[in-house]
């Protein structure tokens, strides 16, 4: 039966369209129009001298809806929220750390004003990182809130105490969502009432159930007015409606909604939740040059966008053959720096344990049972070569920066689309090139296949693996077996 298309608000139908491949389409800093001397000079001090497509496009567009300074949109409008959907290792931190610290650069009074809530611990401060470094010397201070220390330490970071009440320690906030409500609910003189950006990075995660609440609960934390408090009444908001008389009088502070992802749901009555002022949706898809030159945009229907290096297989196999070829591709095939994916934690333990037994392969885990300074550690010998195999949850790799990822291995094949974006997005980051393989029983192949063709995947290779190949390492792995039965029991 021909499946229902929801209706598509304009701004999701006809998006702007961002360069899909990278490399080719670099433009240099200094013709980002609007970009502050100071911003120019700390981006090649940090070696950066060109832009990707993404932050080419978004950059600017953040800028020009703060161009009247932070008080109010151009011409007193309220500025559009933006939406950016594009592969993961495209770019978007800097797209929005930029101009934030720009359109902030001028402030006088330190209050939030920007807000950053992403899923993981590990993208909060790899994003306060980023932050740390274009704020650095500017008086600006970022104050990372993820839980990692105690509340009341958190709490010092944020407010400070003074005669005549509270006052904000931090212009921005990078927050994890459940120490971020924590704090809007108890922590005295926490104010976001002045704040002007509300980044959502991994928007899709966020959307899901588990942080709608938190996200419903910042935004009422912004509308609240300051009770009555005097001075303050003037900036008092009001939830954004019709421009009148009376609300253009009293100069507000608007609040734009950044959302970025690398899948960003296509579905509105989600999108709907969000509560987006008249969004512009920022999108990055392929086109294709014709052979006299002009473009063509290719099927438009691809909801997801893959980095373009990656090059897709999947191997047809069945359970006990599994762990046989992991090993087969690691010691017979030379690969080297595999990100393999198993769907549980405990899968992800047992093969751990089984590949150190069997011996030859530079393993380690990578999950939530580490601790952050452990998994810190795990990384920089995974990006250093030092290990060869790291082992997985979805949990824990999603939407990291991990260097130099030569493969990504599925060893259990994601069961929904957006898990096998994010995985394999993990490789051919920045224009580099990757290869995803994924172990797909038999029993699961049909509905594996048409999972990937429903998203406009269609590149995927078949690369079956003869039992043969897999025979002269039976006997090493059974012994590995029967090791393993010991250290469990």
């Amino acid at each position: 039966s021909p499946q229902v298309q929801p209706f598509l608000p304009q701004w999701l139908a006809q998006p702007k369209r961002v360069q899909k491949r990278i490399k080719d389409n670099l433009c240099p800093i200094r013709e980002v129009p609007g970009i502050h001397p100071r911003l120019l000079k700390k981006l090649q001090m940090n070696g950066i001298d060109s832009f990707f497509p993404v932050q080419a496009e978004v950059i600017p567009a953040i800028l020009q809806s703060a161009s009247s300074g932070y008080l109010a949109g151009r011409g007193g409008y309220r500025p559009r929220d933006i939406c950016v959907s594009a592969p993961t290792g495209s770019g978007k931190t800097l797209a929005f750390v930029i101009p934030i610290v720009q359109v902030l650069l001028e402030r006088v009074v330190c209050h939030i004003r920007a807000l950053v809530v992403l899923p993981t611990k590990e993208l909060a401060q790899q994003v306060s990182k980023v932050f740390n470094v274009y704020t650095d010397g500017t008086g600006l201070k970022v104050a990372l809130i993820t839980g990692q220390k105690p509340f009341a330490k958190e709490q010092e970071m944020l407010v400070q105490k003074k005669v005549t009440g509270y006052c904000s320690l931090a212009d921005i906030v990078v927050a994890t969502p459940g120490r971020l409500t924590d704090h809007i609910s108890k922590t005295p003189g926490f104010s976001l009432t002045q704040l002007r950006f509300l980044v959502v990075d991994e928007a899709d995660r966020m959307i899901d159930d588990m942080h709608q609440n938190c996200l419903n609960q910042i935004v009422k934390a912004a509308f609240q007015g300051e009770n009555g408090s005097g001075s303050n009444m003037f900036f008092q908001r009001t939830k954004p409606g019709p421009l009148t008389a009376a609300s253009s009088c009293s100069p507000q502070i608007p609040l734009q909604k950044l959302l970025f992802s690398a899948t960003l749901t296509q579905d509105p009555e989600k999108l709907q939740q969000l509560d987006l002022f008249q969004p512009r949706l920022f999108t990055s898809v392929y086109s294709e040059k014709n052979g006299d030159g002009a473009e063509t945009e290719q099927d438009t229907n691809n909801k997801y966008t893959l980095p373009e290096g990656l090059s897709q297989c999947y191997v047809p196999c069945d359970l006990n053959s599994k762990p046989l070829l992991l090993l087969h591709f690691m010691l017979k095939m030379g690969f080297t720096r595999v990100l393999c994916f198993t769907n549980s934690r405990e899968a992800s333990h047992r093969l751990f344990l089984l590949v150190q037994a069997f011996g030859g392969i530079t393993v380690a885990e990578f999950s939530s049972r580490l601790t952050p300074n452990e998994r810190k550690r795990t990384m920089k010998e995974f990006e250093q070569g030092k290990i060869q195999l790291l082992i997985s949850t979805d949990a824990t790799a999603r939407g990291i920066d991990v260097k130099r990822v030569n493969y990504v291995i599925n060893y259990d094949a994601p069961q929904f689309i957006r898990t096998y974006i994010h995985r394999v997005g993990r490789t051919a980051r920045a224009g580099e090139t990757g290869v995803a393989f994924s172990l797909v029983l038999r029993i699961q192949e049909r509905r594996f296949l048409r999972m990937l063709r429903d998203a406009g995947i269609t590149d995927i290779k078949k690369h079956p693996v003869k039992g043969n190949s897999l025979k002269p390492l039976v006997q090493q792995y059974e012994g590995a077996l029967c090791k393993l039965e010991e250290t469990i029991k």
